[in-house]
């Protein structure tokens, strides 16, 4: 998951939703550099439609409609979303990314990745823009982590 968060981090804001397939390293061991001995590989899938925008209808619908084979064994969903923190006394939603995976054997994980405000950045100095924090936790997002497992099934 981490380095689905570096990849979309490293592209900027305001970016379209970005998905990828997890595939065991093995099998694309030739296109991986010798230190990573990480046992997946993050494969960005190219082809999303850049017109589809995170936490959407037609998102889902997109991710309905897809099958992986199963060399495949999990897929991770990045995108853009507005999101209002219940526990936080703000009144208005803020723009955030939200990270969901799934694997085939069950495991699952969401995380959710605000971004600042400029207030934020002016406070926190010149390399800002280069702290990532996240928040997680069980049940965020269900409905994204239901689409993504029915992907594989």
């Amino acid at each position: 998951m981490m380095e689905a968060v570096e990849f979309i981090h490293s592209e900027g804001w305001d970016a379209p939703p970005t998905l990828f397939g997890l595939v065991p390293a093995e099998l694309i061991e030739q296109h991986i550099p010798e230190e990573d001995t990480s046992p997946l590989a993050l494969v960005v899938q190219d082809g999303l439609p850049t017109h589809i925008s995170g936490g959407s209808e037609e998102l889902g619908d997109y991710l309905s409609r897809i099958t992986w084979p199963q060399e495949i064994v999990g897929a991770v969903l990045a995108q853009e979303i507005m999101f209002k923190d219940a526990a936080s006394d703000a009144p208005t939603a803020r723009e955030a990314r939200l990270f969901s995976g799934v694997l085939r054997e069950g495991a699952e994980l969401t995380l959710l990745q605000l971004k600042p405000t400029e207030e934020e950045l002016d406070a926190a100095g010149a390399f800002a823009d280069d702290n990532i924090e996240l928040r997680g936790g069980p049940g965020i997002a269900p409905g994204v982590i239901a689409a993504l497992r029915a992907t594989l099934d």
